[in-house]
Protein backbone atom coordinates (compact mmCIF):
# COMPACT_ATOMS: atom_id res chain seq x y z
CA UNK A 1 0.00 0.00 0.00
CA UNK A 2 1.67 3.44 -0.76
CA UNK A 3 1.36 6.01 1.64
CA UNK A 4 -0.30 9.52 1.51
CA UNK A 5 2.84 11.38 1.07
CA UNK A 6 3.95 8.48 -1.48
CA UNK A 7 0.70 8.96 -3.55
CA UNK A 8 0.62 12.60 -3.40
CA UNK A 9 3.94 12.76 -4.95
CA UNK A 10 3.21 10.53 -7.22
CA UNK A 11 -0.30 12.09 -8.16
CA UNK A 12 1.47 15.63 -8.45
CA UNK A 13 4.49 14.47 -10.68
CA UNK A 14 2.09 13.04 -13.07
CA UNK A 15 -0.37 16.15 -12.75
CA UNK A 16 2.82 18.65 -13.30
CA UNK A 17 4.17 16.47 -16.51
CA UNK A 18 0.50 16.36 -17.73
CA UNK A 19 -0.42 20.10 -16.81
CA UNK A 20 2.77 21.52 -18.25
CA UNK A 21 3.68 19.27 -21.01
CA UNK A 22 0.09 19.17 -22.74
CA UNK A 23 -0.14 23.35 -21.91
CA UNK A 24 3.30 23.65 -22.52
CA UNK A 25 2.58 22.58 -26.19
CA UNK A 26 -0.83 24.74 -26.35
CA UNK A 27 1.32 27.77 -25.17
CA UNK A 28 3.80 27.48 -27.92
CA UNK A 29 0.69 26.44 -30.51
CA UNK A 30 -0.97 29.80 -29.34
CA UNK A 31 2.27 31.55 -30.18
CA UNK A 32 2.09 30.24 -33.62
CA UNK A 33 -0.83 31.06 -34.43
CA UNK A 34 -1.62 34.40 -33.03
CA UNK A 35 1.39 35.83 -34.82
CA UNK A 36 -0.09 34.66 -38.03
CA UNK A 37 -3.97 35.26 -36.72
CA UNK A 38 -5.50 38.82 -36.03
CA UNK A 39 -6.87 39.85 -32.35
CA UNK A 40 -10.31 39.91 -34.23
CA UNK A 41 -10.05 36.23 -34.55
CA UNK A 42 -9.20 35.66 -31.02
CA UNK A 43 -11.89 38.08 -30.46
CA UNK A 44 -14.71 36.38 -32.18
CA UNK A 45 -13.78 33.05 -30.38
CA UNK A 46 -13.72 34.62 -27.22
CA UNK A 47 -17.47 36.02 -27.55
CA UNK A 48 -18.61 32.31 -27.64
CA UNK A 49 -16.47 31.12 -24.85
CA UNK A 50 -18.94 31.69 -22.23
CA UNK A 51 -21.74 29.87 -23.28
CA UNK A 52 -19.48 26.56 -24.31
CA UNK A 53 -17.81 27.14 -20.24
CA UNK A 54 -21.15 27.22 -18.68
CA UNK A 55 -22.84 24.41 -21.13
CA UNK A 56 -19.35 22.30 -19.84
CA UNK A 57 -20.62 22.70 -16.02
CA UNK A 58 -23.94 21.97 -16.69
CA UNK A 59 -22.73 18.70 -18.45
CA UNK A 60 -21.05 17.40 -15.36
CA UNK A 61 -23.30 19.34 -12.80
CA UNK A 62 -20.83 18.44 -10.26
CA UNK A 63 -21.28 14.62 -10.63
CA UNK A 64 -17.58 14.00 -10.83
CA UNK A 65 -16.82 15.65 -7.63
CA UNK A 66 -19.41 13.68 -5.96
CA UNK A 67 -18.14 10.26 -7.69
CA UNK A 68 -14.41 11.53 -6.37
CA UNK A 69 -15.68 12.28 -2.96
CA UNK A 70 -17.96 8.92 -2.27
CA UNK A 71 -15.66 6.47 -0.56
CA UNK A 72 -18.78 3.45 -1.69
CA UNK A 73 -19.50 4.69 -5.10
CA UNK A 74 -21.14 1.55 -7.00
CA UNK A 75 -21.35 0.35 -10.57
CA UNK A 76 -24.42 2.32 -10.84
CA UNK A 77 -23.47 5.49 -9.82
CA UNK A 78 -21.29 5.51 -12.18
CA UNK A 79 -23.22 4.48 -14.90
CA UNK A 80 -26.12 6.85 -13.54
CA UNK A 81 -23.51 9.81 -14.13
CA UNK A 82 -22.31 8.80 -17.43
CA UNK A 83 -26.02 8.67 -19.25
CA UNK A 84 -26.82 11.77 -17.61
CA UNK A 85 -23.64 13.53 -18.86
CA UNK A 86 -24.56 12.64 -22.13
CA UNK A 87 -28.14 13.32 -22.11
CA UNK A 88 -27.40 16.49 -20.79
CA UNK A 89 -25.20 16.76 -23.40
CA UNK A 90 -26.64 16.29 -26.64
CA UNK A 91 -29.81 18.96 -25.15
CA UNK A 92 -27.27 21.58 -24.39
CA UNK A 93 -25.87 21.26 -27.84
CA UNK A 94 -29.03 21.21 -29.62
CA UNK A 95 -29.73 24.74 -27.32
CA UNK A 96 -26.92 25.93 -28.65
CA UNK A 97 -27.28 24.77 -32.28
CA UNK A 98 -31.19 26.59 -32.52
CA UNK A 99 -29.42 29.73 -30.62
CA UNK A 100 -26.79 30.26 -32.64
CA UNK A 101 -28.36 33.01 -34.76
CA UNK A 102 -29.34 34.89 -31.46
CA UNK A 103 -25.66 35.47 -30.32
CA UNK A 104 -25.23 36.44 -33.48
CA UNK A 105 -26.99 39.36 -33.56
CA UNK A 106 -26.41 40.20 -29.79
CA UNK A 107 -22.60 40.79 -30.65
CA UNK A 108 -23.59 41.70 -34.07
CA UNK A 109 -21.24 39.31 -35.74
CA UNK A 110 -23.03 36.92 -38.96
CA UNK A 111 -20.18 34.28 -38.79
CA UNK A 112 -20.89 33.51 -35.43
CA UNK A 113 -23.91 31.71 -35.85
CA UNK A 114 -21.87 28.79 -37.82
CA UNK A 115 -18.97 29.43 -35.48
CA UNK A 116 -21.17 28.63 -32.90
CA UNK A 117 -22.81 25.70 -34.19
CA UNK A 118 -19.40 23.74 -34.90
CA UNK A 119 -17.67 25.03 -31.57
CA UNK A 120 -20.55 23.57 -29.35
CA UNK A 121 -19.65 20.20 -30.58
CA UNK A 122 -17.33 20.36 -28.01
CA UNK A 123 -19.58 20.31 -25.30
CA UNK A 124 -21.24 16.74 -26.57
CA UNK A 125 -17.95 15.22 -27.23
CA UNK A 126 -17.12 15.86 -23.74
CA UNK A 127 -20.03 14.78 -22.25
CA UNK A 128 -18.31 10.78 -22.69
CA UNK A 129 -15.99 11.18 -21.31
CA UNK A 130 -16.50 12.80 -17.64
CA UNK A 131 -16.87 9.25 -15.59
CA UNK A 132 -13.54 8.46 -16.94
CA UNK A 133 -11.70 11.31 -15.39
CA UNK A 134 -13.27 10.88 -12.13
CA UNK A 135 -12.53 7.48 -12.09
CA UNK A 136 -9.09 8.30 -13.14
CA UNK A 137 -8.58 11.05 -10.63
CA UNK A 138 -9.90 8.69 -7.65
CA UNK A 139 -6.97 6.55 -8.18
CA UNK A 140 -4.76 9.39 -8.87
CA UNK A 141 -3.74 7.72 -12.17
CA UNK A 142 -2.57 11.41 -13.90
CA UNK A 143 -0.41 8.98 -15.94
CA UNK A 144 -2.97 7.94 -18.43
CA UNK A 145 -4.73 11.48 -18.63
CA UNK A 146 -1.04 12.81 -19.50
CA UNK A 147 -0.83 10.43 -22.17
CA UNK A 148 -4.21 10.97 -23.69
CA UNK A 149 -3.95 15.33 -23.43
CA UNK A 150 -0.02 15.01 -24.36
CA UNK A 151 -1.28 13.29 -27.96
CA UNK A 152 -4.34 15.14 -28.17
CA UNK A 153 -2.14 18.69 -27.73
CA UNK A 154 0.23 17.44 -30.42
CA UNK A 155 -2.27 16.07 -33.24
CA UNK A 156 -4.39 19.22 -32.31
CA UNK A 157 -1.66 21.48 -32.70
CA UNK A 158 -0.58 20.62 -36.15
CA UNK A 159 -4.10 21.66 -37.51
CA UNK A 160 -4.15 24.48 -36.02
CA UNK A 161 -1.15 26.08 -36.95
CA UNK A 162 -1.46 24.37 -40.63
CA UNK A 163 -5.26 25.72 -41.41
CA UNK A 164 -3.90 29.10 -39.60
CA UNK A 165 -0.84 28.99 -42.05
CA UNK A 166 -3.43 27.93 -45.32
CA UNK A 167 -5.91 31.03 -44.25
CA UNK A 168 -8.16 29.85 -42.71
CA UNK A 169 -8.64 32.47 -40.02
CA UNK A 170 -10.94 32.06 -37.03
CA UNK A 171 -11.53 28.66 -38.11
CA UNK A 172 -8.55 27.48 -37.50
CA UNK A 173 -8.65 28.23 -33.65
CA UNK A 174 -11.96 26.28 -33.85
CA UNK A 175 -11.00 23.41 -35.13
CA UNK A 176 -8.06 23.36 -32.93
CA UNK A 177 -10.22 22.95 -30.03
CA UNK A 178 -12.26 20.31 -31.61
CA UNK A 179 -9.48 18.29 -32.55
CA UNK A 180 -7.48 18.46 -29.05
CA UNK A 181 -11.34 17.49 -27.30
CA UNK A 182 -11.69 14.82 -29.98
CA UNK A 183 -8.47 13.00 -29.58
CA UNK A 184 -7.98 13.42 -25.98
CA UNK A 185 -11.62 12.26 -25.80
CA UNK A 186 -11.04 9.15 -27.78
CA UNK A 187 -7.60 7.93 -26.26
CA UNK A 188 -9.22 8.16 -22.91
CA UNK A 189 -11.81 5.62 -23.65
CA UNK A 190 -8.98 3.66 -25.41
CA UNK A 191 -6.74 3.79 -22.56
CA UNK A 192 -9.16 3.45 -19.59
CA UNK A 193 -10.82 -0.18 -18.32
CA UNK A 194 -14.47 1.48 -17.19
CA UNK A 195 -17.25 1.08 -19.15
CA UNK A 196 -20.84 1.52 -18.08
CA UNK A 197 -23.07 -0.95 -18.11
CA UNK A 198 -27.22 -0.62 -19.10
CA UNK A 199 -28.48 0.56 -15.15
CA UNK A 200 -29.59 3.57 -14.34
CA UNK A 201 -31.02 4.07 -10.84
CA UNK A 202 -32.73 7.72 -9.37
CA UNK A 203 -31.68 6.83 -6.06
CA UNK A 204 -28.05 7.29 -7.15
CA UNK A 205 -28.98 10.09 -8.93
CA UNK A 206 -30.39 12.16 -6.20
CA UNK A 207 -27.58 11.20 -3.56
CA UNK A 208 -24.87 12.68 -5.64
CA UNK A 209 -27.02 15.50 -7.25
CA UNK A 210 -28.01 16.39 -3.63
CA UNK A 211 -24.15 16.95 -3.29
CA UNK A 212 -22.97 17.97 -6.98
CA UNK A 213 -25.98 19.95 -7.62
CA UNK A 214 -24.68 22.79 -5.69
CA UNK A 215 -21.09 22.76 -6.74
CA UNK A 216 -22.65 23.17 -10.20
CA UNK A 217 -24.88 25.77 -9.12
CA UNK A 218 -21.66 26.88 -7.93
CA UNK A 219 -19.53 26.62 -10.97
CA UNK A 220 -21.96 27.48 -13.34
CA UNK A 221 -22.18 31.48 -10.84
CA UNK A 222 -18.11 31.02 -11.25
CA UNK A 223 -18.13 30.38 -14.87
CA UNK A 224 -20.51 32.93 -15.74
CA UNK A 225 -18.76 35.68 -13.73
CA UNK A 226 -15.21 34.77 -15.31
CA UNK A 227 -16.54 34.88 -18.64
CA UNK A 228 -18.71 38.25 -18.08
CA UNK A 229 -15.76 39.95 -19.08
CA UNK A 230 -15.57 38.48 -22.37
CA UNK A 231 -19.10 39.23 -22.78
CA UNK A 232 -19.08 43.05 -21.32
CA UNK A 233 -15.71 43.73 -23.89
CA UNK A 234 -16.73 42.30 -26.85
CA UNK A 235 -20.57 43.91 -26.35
CA UNK A 236 -19.30 47.62 -25.09
CA UNK A 237 -15.46 48.06 -26.95
CA UNK A 238 -14.71 45.76 -30.04
CA UNK A 239 -13.18 42.24 -31.00
CA UNK A 240 -9.46 43.49 -31.28
CA UNK A 241 -10.34 44.58 -27.62
CA UNK A 242 -11.31 41.62 -26.61
CA UNK A 243 -8.33 39.71 -28.57
CA UNK A 244 -5.98 41.33 -26.07
CA UNK A 245 -7.58 41.02 -22.91
CA UNK A 246 -8.27 36.97 -24.40
CA UNK A 247 -4.75 36.83 -25.34
CA UNK A 248 -3.34 38.81 -21.95
CA UNK A 249 -5.63 36.31 -20.15
CA UNK A 250 -3.74 33.31 -21.74
CA UNK A 251 -0.75 34.30 -20.79
CA UNK A 252 -1.15 34.86 -16.88
CA UNK A 253 -3.67 31.81 -16.69
CA UNK A 254 -1.06 29.27 -17.70
CA UNK A 255 1.01 29.39 -14.59
CA UNK A 256 -1.53 30.18 -12.08
CA UNK A 257 -4.33 28.05 -13.53
CA UNK A 258 -2.02 25.33 -14.06
CA UNK A 259 -0.74 24.86 -10.79
CA UNK A 260 -4.25 25.54 -9.51
CA UNK A 261 -5.58 22.76 -11.63
CA UNK A 262 -3.04 20.34 -10.30
CA UNK A 263 -3.29 21.61 -6.55
CA UNK A 264 -7.31 20.60 -7.21
CA UNK A 265 -6.93 17.70 -9.01
CA UNK A 266 -4.17 16.19 -6.35
CA UNK A 267 -5.45 17.34 -2.72
CA UNK A 268 -8.98 16.69 -3.77
CA UNK A 269 -9.17 13.04 -3.45
CA UNK A 270 -5.86 13.07 -1.20
CA UNK A 271 -7.76 15.39 1.57
CA UNK A 272 -11.00 12.97 1.24
CA UNK A 273 -9.20 10.51 2.78
CA UNK A 274 -8.00 12.40 5.84
CA UNK A 275 -11.22 13.84 6.05
CA UNK A 276 -12.59 13.27 8.99
CA UNK A 277 -8.68 13.71 10.91
CA UNK A 278 -8.99 17.75 11.51
CA UNK A 279 -5.66 17.71 13.07
CA UNK A 280 -3.78 15.85 10.14
CA UNK A 281 -6.05 17.71 7.42
CA UNK A 282 -4.95 21.28 9.16
CA UNK A 283 -1.04 20.11 8.73
CA UNK A 284 -1.29 18.91 4.82
CA UNK A 285 -3.48 22.23 4.55
CA UNK A 286 -1.23 24.37 5.26
CA UNK A 287 1.37 22.76 3.49
CA UNK A 288 -0.16 22.74 0.51
CA UNK A 289 -1.08 26.80 0.42
CA UNK A 290 2.81 27.49 1.55
CA UNK A 291 4.43 25.29 -1.33
CA UNK A 292 1.50 26.75 -3.75
CA UNK A 293 2.61 29.95 -2.71
CA UNK A 294 6.06 29.89 -3.63
CA UNK A 295 5.81 28.69 -6.71
CA UNK A 296 3.05 30.63 -8.06
CA UNK A 297 3.95 34.29 -6.18
CA UNK A 298 7.19 34.46 -8.17
CA UNK A 299 6.10 33.49 -11.80
CA UNK A 300 3.69 35.56 -11.91
CA UNK A 301 5.21 38.73 -10.40
CA UNK A 302 8.13 37.71 -12.29
CA UNK A 303 6.18 37.60 -15.33
CA UNK A 304 4.08 40.95 -15.04
CA UNK A 305 7.53 42.73 -14.76
CA UNK A 306 8.93 41.12 -17.60
CA UNK A 307 5.15 41.53 -19.63
CA UNK A 308 6.25 44.33 -22.11
CA UNK A 309 9.28 42.54 -23.87
CA UNK A 310 7.38 39.13 -23.72
CA UNK A 311 4.68 40.43 -25.60
CA UNK A 312 6.45 42.30 -28.18
CA UNK A 313 9.10 39.37 -28.55
CA UNK A 314 6.61 36.59 -28.50
CA UNK A 315 3.75 38.31 -30.55
CA UNK A 316 5.03 41.08 -32.21
CA UNK A 317 4.31 44.96 -31.99
CA UNK A 318 0.77 44.20 -33.04
CA UNK A 319 -0.41 42.76 -29.70
CA UNK A 320 1.48 45.31 -27.37
CA UNK A 321 -1.45 46.77 -25.57
CA UNK A 322 -2.22 43.15 -24.47
CA UNK A 323 1.10 43.84 -22.30
CA UNK A 324 -0.86 46.46 -20.05
CA UNK A 325 -3.85 44.08 -19.07
CA UNK A 326 -1.56 41.16 -18.82
CA UNK A 327 0.64 42.65 -15.93
CA UNK A 328 -2.37 43.51 -14.15
CA UNK A 329 -4.16 40.42 -14.59
CA UNK A 330 -1.16 38.24 -13.65
CA UNK A 331 -1.55 40.63 -9.71
CA UNK A 332 -5.35 39.32 -9.98
CA UNK A 333 -4.24 35.60 -11.04
CA UNK A 334 -1.46 34.91 -8.54
CA UNK A 335 -4.20 34.23 -5.80
CA UNK A 336 -5.65 31.71 -7.63
CA UNK A 337 -4.32 28.48 -5.99
CA UNK A 338 -4.90 30.13 -2.43
CA UNK A 339 -8.65 29.87 -3.67
CA UNK A 340 -8.77 26.85 -4.89
CA UNK A 341 -7.29 25.03 -2.09
CA UNK A 342 -9.31 27.09 0.24
CA UNK A 343 -12.27 25.98 -1.79
CA UNK A 344 -11.36 22.27 -1.74
CA UNK A 345 -11.29 22.37 1.47
CA UNK A 346 -15.32 23.13 1.67
CA UNK A 347 -15.86 19.73 -0.81
CA UNK A 348 -13.64 17.68 1.64
CA UNK A 349 -15.75 18.48 4.37
CA UNK A 350 -18.83 18.17 2.66
CA UNK A 351 -20.15 21.73 2.56
CA UNK A 352 -21.07 22.52 -0.52
CA UNK A 353 -24.04 24.60 0.78
CA UNK A 354 -21.56 26.46 1.92
CA UNK A 355 -19.49 26.79 -1.11
CA UNK A 356 -22.77 28.01 -3.09
CA UNK A 357 -23.32 30.65 -0.70
CA UNK A 358 -19.88 31.78 -0.76
CA UNK A 359 -19.66 31.95 -4.77
CA UNK A 360 -22.94 33.94 -4.70
CA UNK A 361 -21.10 36.59 -2.19
CA UNK A 362 -18.32 36.97 -4.27
CA UNK A 363 -19.36 36.99 -7.68
CA UNK A 364 -22.32 39.96 -6.55
CA UNK A 365 -19.62 42.07 -4.91
CA UNK A 366 -17.75 41.07 -8.00
CA UNK A 367 -20.33 42.34 -10.84
CA UNK A 368 -20.88 45.38 -8.79
CA UNK A 369 -16.90 46.33 -9.22
CA UNK A 370 -17.46 45.53 -12.87
CA UNK A 371 -20.18 47.54 -13.52
CA UNK A 372 -18.37 50.18 -11.63
CA UNK A 373 -15.05 49.87 -13.87
CA UNK A 374 -16.89 49.37 -17.47
CA UNK A 375 -17.34 53.10 -17.71
CA UNK A 376 -13.37 53.78 -16.92
CA UNK A 377 -12.15 51.12 -19.66
CA UNK A 378 -10.40 48.17 -20.20
CA UNK A 379 -7.17 48.71 -17.70
CA UNK A 380 -9.45 49.85 -14.96
CA UNK A 381 -11.90 46.32 -15.33
CA UNK A 382 -8.98 44.54 -15.09
CA UNK A 383 -7.64 46.46 -11.77
CA UNK A 384 -11.19 46.01 -10.31
CA UNK A 385 -10.96 42.31 -10.64
CA UNK A 386 -7.73 42.18 -8.90
CA UNK A 387 -9.87 43.88 -5.94
CA UNK A 388 -12.31 41.06 -6.04
CA UNK A 389 -9.82 38.54 -6.04
CA UNK A 390 -8.38 40.37 -2.50
CA UNK A 391 -12.04 40.44 -1.19
CA UNK A 392 -12.74 36.82 -2.44
CA UNK A 393 -9.83 35.70 -0.80
CA UNK A 394 -11.00 37.34 2.60
CA UNK A 395 -14.54 35.54 2.25
CA UNK A 396 -13.48 32.09 1.66
CA UNK A 397 -10.78 32.20 4.11
CA UNK A 398 -13.08 32.75 7.39
CA UNK A 399 -15.28 29.72 6.88
CA UNK A 400 -11.67 28.01 6.02
CA UNK A 401 -10.87 29.42 9.78
CA UNK A 402 -14.09 27.94 10.76
CA UNK A 403 -14.08 24.90 9.92
CA UNK A 404 -10.15 23.90 10.70
CA UNK A 405 -9.15 26.82 12.27
CA UNK A 406 -7.06 28.69 9.66
CA UNK A 407 -8.26 31.41 8.84
CA UNK A 408 -7.49 34.65 7.24
CA UNK A 409 -4.62 35.95 9.58
CA UNK A 410 -3.15 32.25 9.66
CA UNK A 411 -2.92 32.13 6.20
CA UNK A 412 -1.54 35.58 5.21
CA UNK A 413 0.96 34.68 7.73
CA UNK A 414 2.20 31.61 6.16
CA UNK A 415 2.41 33.30 2.94
CA UNK A 416 4.09 36.79 3.93
CA UNK A 417 7.28 35.56 3.95
CA UNK A 418 7.03 34.20 0.00
CA UNK A 419 4.86 38.01 -0.75
CA UNK A 420 7.86 39.48 0.15
CA UNK A 421 10.74 37.58 -1.31
CA UNK A 422 8.27 38.04 -4.57
CA UNK A 423 7.75 41.09 -4.42
CA UNK A 424 11.05 42.86 -4.15
CA UNK A 425 12.34 40.04 -6.99
CA UNK A 426 9.34 41.95 -8.92
CA UNK A 427 10.57 45.50 -8.07
CA UNK A 428 14.38 44.51 -9.33
CA UNK A 429 13.10 42.79 -12.31
CA UNK A 430 10.92 45.85 -13.29
CA UNK A 431 13.87 47.98 -13.12
CA UNK A 432 15.96 46.60 -14.93
CA UNK A 433 13.67 46.07 -17.66
CA UNK A 434 13.53 50.19 -18.01
CA UNK A 435 17.31 50.26 -18.13
CA UNK A 436 18.25 48.11 -20.34
CA UNK A 437 18.17 49.13 -24.56
CA UNK A 438 16.40 46.11 -26.03
CA UNK A 439 13.75 43.91 -25.35
CA UNK A 440 15.82 40.30 -25.83
CA UNK A 441 18.36 42.15 -23.05
CA UNK A 442 15.14 43.18 -21.09
CA UNK A 443 13.51 39.52 -21.10
CA UNK A 444 16.87 37.21 -20.86
CA UNK A 445 18.39 39.35 -17.80
CA UNK A 446 15.11 39.97 -16.36
CA UNK A 447 14.19 36.48 -16.28
CA UNK A 448 18.13 34.87 -14.88
CA UNK A 449 18.41 38.07 -12.50
CA UNK A 450 14.41 37.15 -10.84
CA UNK A 451 15.21 33.56 -10.59
CA UNK A 452 18.87 33.56 -8.88
CA UNK A 453 17.78 36.64 -6.51
CA UNK A 454 14.90 34.65 -5.31
CA UNK A 455 16.59 31.73 -5.24
CA UNK A 456 19.45 33.47 -3.00
CA UNK A 457 16.96 35.09 -0.70
CA UNK A 458 14.86 32.28 0.15
CA UNK A 459 18.42 29.98 0.77
CA UNK A 460 20.29 32.93 2.94
CA UNK A 461 16.95 32.99 4.93
CA UNK A 462 16.40 29.44 5.38
CA UNK A 463 13.39 29.65 3.82
CA UNK A 464 11.12 26.23 5.14
CA UNK A 465 8.94 26.47 2.02
CA UNK A 466 11.80 26.17 -0.31
CA UNK A 467 13.71 23.01 2.03
CA UNK A 468 10.10 21.47 1.30
CA UNK A 469 10.31 22.16 -2.74
CA UNK A 470 13.69 20.64 -2.53
CA UNK A 471 12.55 17.55 -0.08
CA UNK A 472 9.52 17.12 -2.96
CA UNK A 473 11.60 16.91 -5.62
CA UNK A 474 14.03 15.18 -4.72
CA UNK A 475 11.40 12.04 -3.39
CA UNK A 476 9.91 12.64 -6.33
CA UNK A 477 12.66 11.64 -8.56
Amino acid sequence: MESLKQKTLKGTLWSTLERFSVQGIAFVVMIIMARILTPDDYGLVGMLAVFIAVSQSLVDSGFSQALIRKQDRSEVDNSTVFYFNIGVGIVLYLILFFCAPLIAKFYNQPVLTPLTRLISLSVLINSFVVVQRALLTVKIDFKTQAKASFSAAVVSGVVGITMAYTGYGVWSIVWYQLTNLTVNVGLLWVFSKWRPKWTYSWKSFRELFGFGSKLALSGIIDTVYKNIYLIVIGKVFNAADLGYYTRAQQFAEFPSSNVSGIIQRVTFPILCTIQNDDDRLRDVYRRFLRLSAFIVFPLMIGLAAVAHPFIILVLKEKWEFAAVLLQIICLSMMWYPIHAINLNLLQVKGRSDLFLKLEIWKKCIGVMILCATVPLGLEAMCWGNLLSSLIALGINTHYTGKLIQVGFLTQIKDLIPTLVYSLTMGAIVWIIVQILPNNILRLLIGIIVGIVYFLAITKLTRSTDLRELLSFIKISK
